[in-house]
């Protein structure tokens, strides 16, 4: 037997490292893991590469940005600023983009990564969502991703914030009068955050902090523990032939994956570096140094704070004083308790979900959404309440823009805020239930050939094809929906069960849940459906033979 010397496995360095750290056994273990392969998932991806974009722009611009509210004398290249006063800030932000080499574009990039970060993000968990990828093991993971967006739309309105340019002072104006609607505490969060009366001197430092430092290493240790729960639950799959939930069929981590995520990385940064070289945003130059005397006409902020914001415009304005304290409804309602409601609403989902259903199952293959028409209705609902605020974010410029009236444009939001969640909702799920249908219809009878037939005794019938059988499992692959049953009012020694009214709900909700859903059909009546079509291949072969058969044709007079 020959034994091979490890010296010659690995170069000096790395069997070095590896006697002292075990990266061979390491590897050897999970290199060579297999993930699935689907389009959708690379949405996961894009939103990593953006988070590494932003750090590498981010710490460009460190080295340059000077965190402070002193009062300077901008002697800078932009002449049309030259000889102005204006904060620390807003002048090394026109350093950056006028003096330093490669500052704009640095500037720019950051700024579109941010956008597209949040934006695949938003669509990766509209994705598992839709998918049922949040069922049990994962809805830790959902939770941990939920985490990252919320982070990540502090870090973006936060970095928004730090040139401390007109804009951006309007939208942090903003905010501040959300803080202190805060009854009792908003007047102490305000001092805390801004470090006196609004702008204050500290805010911009302790942005900055926060921006650069904390933030980011909670969304990097997020990200760790995201990654971590991908590898220890196995990658979901969708469900086709030889696809179950104790397999993954796919491709090695290493070198298939390896090569597709190092070339699918440089394709995120080469077209985010386009953006960056050839679309503006946020041309802070042009807006001016903040001042709380003056308001930029039109100014909106990053479009993923844009819902916030909508929520405020077209909510009705009235406050109420009591024991001497006002309190602004206006203000509480839709910018400090609708928005953490809608959020934590979907973010508790997964166990709404499970306990409605009652479904306490591992799930590793994804859902069709059609295969799930109540979830998939509660979804669009979800996006069109987000939907109607967002565009209420830009109410005024809607009015200008398709010369309307704004009174009439903030009304329309009003209902359609409520009304079309609902509307959104019934036709999704009416949709997906007829999707169910045609499914069901293609499974249990075939493809229509458009081929008519007749039989001996002078019955027309139409021929049809057996779907192919991977589409027919794809189908197939998943449970039936059986509602939630309350079970007997006392148990077998006649005590009357506890919780008696929740239960009866939760089974309210269940049947309402899995309502007018189609079923899987059952083995039998599969079997059925394919005797019925095998005998009508029988009677078209017969009919061929004795030479009656015909196709009827519309060209008949």
């Amino acid at each position: 037997m020959t034994t091979v010397s490890t010296s010659t496995e690995f170069p000096g360095p790395v069997k070095w490292v590896d006697d002292r750290l075990g990266i061979a056994k390491i590897g050897k273990k999970n290199l060579r893991k297999i993930f699935p392969d689907h389009w959708s998932f690379m949405l996961g991806e894009i939103a990593l590469y953006s988070f590494i974009i932003l750090i590498l722009t981010g710490t460009f611009l460190t080295f340059w940005f000077k965190p402070s509210m002193a009062e300077v004398e901008y002697q800078g290249s932009y002449s049309l600023l030259k000889g102005l006063h204006m904060s620390e800030a807003y002048a090394s932000t026109l350093d950056i983009t006028f003096d330093v080499r490669g500052g704009l574009l640095m500037r720019q990039i950051h700024h579109w990564a941010a956008v597209l970060f949040i934006a695949a993000m938003m669509v990766h968990l509209l994705r598992m969502f839709f998918t049922g990828a949040f069922r049990k093991p994962r809805e830790l993971n959902w939770l941990i991703g939920f985490g990252m967006l919320f982070l990540g739309i502090v870090e973006g309105f936060i970095g928004y914030g730090l040139p401390d340019d007109l804009l951006s002072g309007t939208g942090l104006r903003i905010t501040n009068g959300m803080i202190q609607a805060s009854p009792v505490v908003g007047t102490y969060m305000n001092f805390f955050i801004f470090g006196g009366e609004f702008p204050g001197d500290d805010f911009v430092s302790r942005f900055f902090i926060v921006h650069v430092l904390l933030i980011p290493g909670i969304i990097l240790a997020l990200v760790t523990a995201h990654l971590f729960l991908v590898v220890y639950h196995k990658h979901t799959q969708y469900a086709g032939p030889g696809r179950t939930q104790k397999n993954v069929v796919g491709y090695p981590l290493f070198p298939v994956y390896t090569a597709k995520a190092g070339g699918f990385f440089f394709v995120v940064f080469g077209i985010t570096a386009l953006m960056g070289a050839l679309m503006q945003i946020n041309p802070v130059w042009l807006y001016g140094p903040y001042n709380p005397a003056e308001v930029t006409a039109g100014a909106q902020p990053d479009w993923y704070m844009g819902w916030l914001e909508g929520s405020v415009r077209i909510f009705p304005g009235f406050e109420s004083t009591f024991w001497g304290i006002t309190l602004s409804w206006n203000l509480i309602i839709p910018a400090l308790i609708v928005p953490p409601a809608f959020v934590t609403l979907v973010a508790l989902y997964p166990f709404i979900e499970g306990w409605i259903t009652g479904d306490k199952r591992e799930h590793h293959l994804l859902d069709r959404p059609r295969d799930v028409p109540t979830r998939t209705g509660i979804g669009v609902a979800f996006i069109t309440f987000y939907a109607m605020l967002w565009i209420g974010g830009g109410n005024d410029l809607i009015a200008t823009h398709f010369n309307l009236s704004l009174n009439h444009v903030t009304w329309f939001l009003r209902f359609a805020v409520i009304l079309g969640p609902i509307l959104g909702f019934w036709i999704a799920r009416r949709w997906a239930i007829s999707l169910q249908r045609a499914d069901h219809d293609r499974l249990m009878h075939g493809l229509e050939t458009g081929v008519i037939m007749r039989s001996p005794e002078g019955k027309y019938t139409e021929k049809h094809q057996p779907i192919s059988t991977y589409e027919a499992y794809s189908i197939t692959a998943r449970d039936r929906l059986v509602p939630h049953e309350i079970g007997p009012e006392t148990d077998e020694n006649g005590v009357r069960a506890p919780r008696r009214a929740l239960n009866k709900a939760r089974a309210a909700l269940s049947r309402f849940y899995f309502a007018d859903a189609v079923q899987k059909p059952t083995a039998q009546e599969l079997e059925e459906a394919h005797e019925h079509a095998h005998d009508a291949d029988e009677i078209h072969e017969l009919t061929e033979d004795t030479e009656t058969y015909r196709e009827v044709t519309s060209d008949r007079s």
